[in-house]
């Protein structure tokens, strides 16, 4: 059912829980406890083994040092992460064409023309004939059809609907809006319960809909939910190379924090990600 595999690994000087991603030719821990050395050894097996050529760890910040000094690089960071500790993304390409990113300047051009952006104006809601609605298992079909439309390449299965039914069982939680019976804009939150963060993802809008800003008003809808839920540490990870996106998370008052190289494959290439973070305890403050 997932795209990939988790393995949940311990032996006498660790713990960890790594995801196998056969589909983006990465192995990313997880989480981790005990010994540093240990952890990282067993991972690099592991990549080896899998054939991955990107290996990422999900860093703590007492690491930091440490990771660096045995070939690990910064990528980016989210504050709070881990039960309001920062997770920092650590990587390890294991080949030269991975590490390689034809598009870097440009993506730089992106971030400092958003913070160019003028204030956020009030959010102007849509036409009346588009309806907000919280996305249940009976919408499965036409959730799959919208990620279908818009992406040729996405990094989880989206275009299955069982796929779909199986993540809302798990607990994550969809909005779109709905037009005529057809879902045209979703965006999901993936919660992680124990550590109290979600991941706001899968937003996408078909394009004939995309003037009337829907996906501002999905993902304040999604933290909305979420500080219900007490998670107050939210993030969103863009495409580097989309404008749109990545204003509305700065427009919603989300704050950059770095870009995962060659991350995952999406559209119709492997892509770099902007990872995005939100305090939603905190009152907005738009000009950072």
């Amino acid at each position: 059912m997932h795209p990939g595999q988790t393995l949940n690994i311990s032996e006498e000087k660790f713990k960890m829980s790594v995801y196998l991603d056969k589909q983006n030719r990465r192995i990313r821990v997880d989480d981790y406890l005990g010994n540093l050395l240990s952890v990282l050894d067993k991972a690099e097996k592991l990549a080896m083994q899998e054939n991955a050529d990107k290996l990422i760890i999900k860093g703590r910040k007492e690491h930091f040092i440490q990771l660096i000094e045995h070939g690990y690089r910064f990528e980016a960071s989210i504050d709070g992460y881990f039960l309001g500790s920062d997770c920092f993304f650590f990587s390890k390409f294991l080949s030269d064409e991975r590490k390689k990113s034809a598009n870097w300047m440009q993506e730089d051009g992106i971030i400092k023309s958003i913070y160019h952006l003028a204030e956020p104006s009030q959010t102007i809601n849509p036409p009346n004939d588009y309806v907000l609605k919280k996305m249940d298992e009976s919408y499965a079909v036409e959730l799959a059809q919208l990620y279908k439309t818009v992406f040729q390449i996405y990094p989880t299965p989206l275009n299955d609907p069982e796929y779909i039914v199986h993540t809302m069982q798990e607990g994550t939680i969809y909005f779109g809006f709905v037009l005529d019976g057809h879902v045209v804009s979703a965006a999901s939150a993936e919660l992680n319960t124990f550590y109290k963060n979600a991941e706001l993802t899968d937003c996408a809008t078909l394009k004939e809909h995309r003037k009337h800003g829907l996906m501002k008003i999905l993902l304040d809808r999604l933290e909305q939910e979420l500080i219900g839920n007490g998670i107050y540490c939210a993030y969103s990870i863009a495409r580097a190379l989309s404008f749109g996106m990545n204003a509305v998370l700065h427009q919603l008052g989300y704050a950059y924090r770095g870009r995962l190289v060659n991350n995952v494959y999406i559209y119709d290439k492997i892509e770099n990600m902007n990872v995005w973070v939100k305090d939603l305890a905190k009152p907005p403050n738009f000009g950072q």
